[in-house]
């Protein structure tokens, strides 16, 4: 049993000036003047209701009631009261470690004291929870639709959904999965064509005697571009929100990996040979055969950690955008040092400040090619501090962008073990649900 101190400055005017209640087996004396700063509050009602002798309001307010020894009993949590005790006494609350965040809203409602007595930082921590509640939910209905059969659907609509499950959805089936690793190793070796086919040995000679890839190498590389195609269209066939697919950041990457190569194809088999002797046009064909390392960002679609990494680089903006302000500041200021300090040697590398540009970006990303040097004794003592600086504007925002990566992949990982444990507990009542219902059905029929 505990004590809540009554404050020295206030007295009780009327009636009991102080009550016991049992919180989940845990005995609290509070009293009357403390409870009666939150009027509208449960505890306040309570009070209220034992001055004024009127135990039929008791069974609405608390589960049981002690009339010898006048104890009012809650089975709630004692942990989740203590903490909201204090905004009786501190106008505040705080969320103690390992109070679920949910679970305590909820005693709140209970006890009738509004949010708006949490303190800023645990209102902050609610919203991240609750935000983590919603994708929870969210991954567990996409969980759901993935499981569930609609009976009503036409064939039509079930061959769709069947076609973006197995496209879209590598975890729900094995086919599914099968799919996903053959994009995975098609995106692979198309990479890896597109960097074998510029190997001059690997290359043979047209009949205007220019170098062009193996004819084996366009083999496989339309192979694998029939593959995309395919997959493309068939995921946009079954999409149940084509605009929203078309608009997607992903398949948009996925176009621009797919129609350089047939504008290519065009350009070069059905295209006029007046049309192909254009230089205009060569150079288009060129611009559009860079274009193919677009396929490698479709890697993205298949790992969680690109995505991850994806994710940690836009919440380190703002570290970024300082990294390049660092940066920004320092190559100007020691390309016009390095400009200023070697313009009294007769052979110096810096003719002008623009061009101390390269020199300053190379020198304080460590890179150093060498093309670009100072020779005098300043300049090099310049060079030396530009260095010194450029490793400690790249180090100090590698943490923030490193701790962004571990904590959503970590969260990551936490919310979708979640989401299927929820799913497997919905089929464990499911299933307990069923058996009852059989169970009484037998019952029914032995009576």
């Amino acid at each position: 049993m505990w004590t809540i101190p009554k404050p020295r400055y206030r007295t009780s005017s009327c009636g009991e000036p102080e009550i016991t209640v049992n919180i989940g087996g845990v005995r609290v004396v509070l009293f009357r003047d403390v409870l009666n700063r939150y009027p509208e509050s449960r505890l306040a009602e309570l009070v209220n209701c034992s001055s004024a002798q009127n135990p039929e309001l008791f069974s609405s307010l608390c589960d049981d009631f002690d009339p010898g020894r006048r104890e009012f009993y809650f089975d709630r949590d004692p942990d989740a009261f203590k903490c909201i005790i204090d905004v009786y006494y501190f106008d505040e609350i705080h969320i103690k470690h390992g109070i679920c965040p949910i679970c305590f809203i909820k005693e709140m409602e209970f006890w009738k004291i509004d949010q708006s007595a949490l303190d800023e930082c645990c209102k902050s921590y609610l919203s991240e929870k609750e935000g983590e509640l919603k994708e929870i939910a969210s991954k567990v209905k996409v969980i759901l639709e993935d499981m569930e059969v609609d009976q009503s659907a036409t064939g039509t609509q079930r061959c769709q959904r069947f076609l973006w499950r197995l496209m879209e959805k590598p975890g729900s089936s094995f086919p599914a999965r099968v799919v996903a690793i053959a994009s995975f190793l098609s995106v692979l070796v198309s990479a890896v064509v597109m960097c074998v086919g510029t190997i001059p040995e690997l290359q043979v000679t047209d009949a205007e005697g220019e170098l062009v890839e193996h004819p084996t190498l366009e083999a496989i590389e339309m192979g694998c571009m029939l593959w995309f195609t395919a997959e493309y269209l068939l995921r946009l066939a079954s999409s149940p929100n084509k605009l929203h697919f078309a608009l997607s950041f992903m398949n948009i990457v996925d176009f621009m990996a797919i129609m350089p190569f047939y504008v290519v194809l065009s350009l070069t088999y059905l295209g006029t040979s007046s049309m192909m002797e254009l230089g205009n046009v060569q150079q288009a064909v060129q611009a559009l055969r860079i274009m193919r390392i677009a396929r490698v960002f479709k890697l993205a679609r298949h790992s969680s950690g690109l995505q991850t990494l994806t994710y940690a680089l836009k919440k380190s903006l703002k570290e970024l955008g300082l990294l390049l302000m660092y940066m920004g500041v320092g190559i100007f200021v020691f390309s016009a040092l390095g400009y200023t300090m070697e313009q009294s040697h007769p052979e110096t590398l810096f003719r002008s400040i623009p061009q101390s540009f390269w020199w300053a970006i190379i020198t304080m990303t460590t890179v150093g090619y060498g093309d670009i040097y100072p020779k005098t004794t300043l300049g090099k003592c310049n060079a030396a501090v530009s260095f010194l600086c450029g490793v400690i504007a790249i180090a100090l925002p590698i943490h923030p962008i490193i701790n962004n990566f571990v904590v959503f992949y970590n969260k990551q990982q936490v919310l979708e073990t979640a989401a299927k444990h929820e799913v497997e507990l919905m089929e464990l009542k499911s299933a307990g649900d069923e058996r009852r219902k059989n169970s009484d059905k037998d019952d029914t029929y032995r009576e």
